[in-house]
């Protein structure tokens, strides 16, 4: 199983977007419906999510226009219109917006291992299972002579990915008390713009605050020599950089101690604290140079042990029920994503897909 790949041949962003909104409609369309049945689960109705989406895209549009303008683009490929494809992108706001958390989610591993010697990464990407068939993976140049290469979801504009600067991006959700329901930028636009403009950590920080969010993520920023795990909250951003033995893991909560004192997530979920601590447990074969090594570090099941690796409850509703639905390493030197389709139980070397 692989999941569906798209290269695009324009530059100009609403060209861009058109083109991929022709050329995936149905699963931009599938995707819409998906997050539609689960922000009716969390008790928010049509009008509501119409109105968050369109003032997360003018938030966005005052941020990044050409964004924006993507999205647009999309939009008029899809025959849809651009608050719809919105909802993808701000999907993050809405479900802070309605106050909707759940067990599940990501884990992601980063090591630095030092002489010369490339970035090892690896994270799961945890969903809701009825969204199993939302992700995509897409190739494009924003400007001429970079490329990106980002895992995502229809219609969205990113979330992991690497670029031909050297620079790669893993992605975890976050809740914070000062998570609203004003919708703010939405983070994966800033993903992206990372992606499109970052050559370093540091200008990945000031991307990350220049943008005024109403929730909160974690995006993982790694290039050859350096590392950190930059915590965004309508609170404020944190910077947190790998140990002294180049390691940094994050799940989700948050490492930075003055963002961590306003934590939602962990609270009344804490397995997010167990999956830290079966990464910090394997970190040696994290840190090895073979990515079917480092994803199988990564295999783990509750409720016996930490669900790294999970599988949904179908007696739960949809909105409760949490998926490991891809495994997914970066190789920085070669701007590739290597992308496993379901958890690290299923991974063998021959079961990557790359981009």
């Amino acid at each position: 199983m692989t999941f569906p790949t798209f290269t695009s041949t324009q530059t100009e962003p609403h060209a861009r977007g058109k083109e991929l909104g022709t050329q995936l409609r149905q699963r931009i369309v599938a995707n819409i419906k998906g997050y539609t049945d689960l922000f009716t689960l969390a008790g928010a109705g049509p009008a509501q999510v119409r109105a968050w989406s369109e003032q997360a895209l003018d938030r966005g549009d005052a941020w990044a226009p050409w964004l924006a303008e993507e999205i647009a683009g999309i939009a008029a490929g899809a025959g849809l219109e651009p608050w719809q494809v919105a909802i993808v992108n701000a999907r993050t706001e809405i479900l802070a917006a309605a106050d909707a958390a759940g067990e599940g989610e990501c884990s992601t591993s980063v090591v630095l291992p030092g002489g010369g010697r490339p970035p090892r990464t690896v994270q799961t990407w945890d969903w809701h299972d009825h969204l199993r068939d939302a992700p995509v993976l897409w190739e494009l140049s924003p400007r001429p002579g970079h490329v990106v290469r980002t895992f995502t979801e229809a219609g969205a504009l990113a979330k992991i990915g690497v670029n031909s600067a050297g620079l790669g991006v893993h992605f975890n959700m976050l809740h914070h008390d000062t998570d609203s329901a004003d919708p703010g930028v939405p983070v994966h636009l800033i993903a992206r713009r990372i992606l499109d403009e970052a050559t370093t950590v540091a200008e990945a920080v000031g991307i990350a605050r220049s943008a005024t969010v109403s929730a909160s993520t974690v995006i993982t920023v790694v290039t050859a020599t350096e590392a950190a795990a930059i915590e965004i909250t309508p609170a404020g951003v944190a910077v947190v950089p790998p140990g002294a033995d180049g390691v940094l893991l994050h799940c989700n909560h948050f490492l930075d101690p003055a963002l961590a004192a306003g934590e939602r997530h962990a609270t009344d979920r804490p397995s997010t604290y167990d999956r830290q601590r079966h990464l910090q447990a394997n970190v040696e074969r994290l840190a090895g140079e073979d990515l079917t090594t480092r994803a199988l570090a990564l295999l783990s099941h509750g409720p016996d042990n930490a669900p790294v690796c999970a599988h949904p409850d179908l007696t739960q509703p949809l909105n409760q029920r949490w998926e490991t639905l891809a495994t997914i390493g970066l190789d920085l030197p070669a701007v590739r994503l290597h992308v496993h389709e379901g958890g690290p139980c299923r991974v063998t070397e021959s079961t990557w897909q790359s981009l």
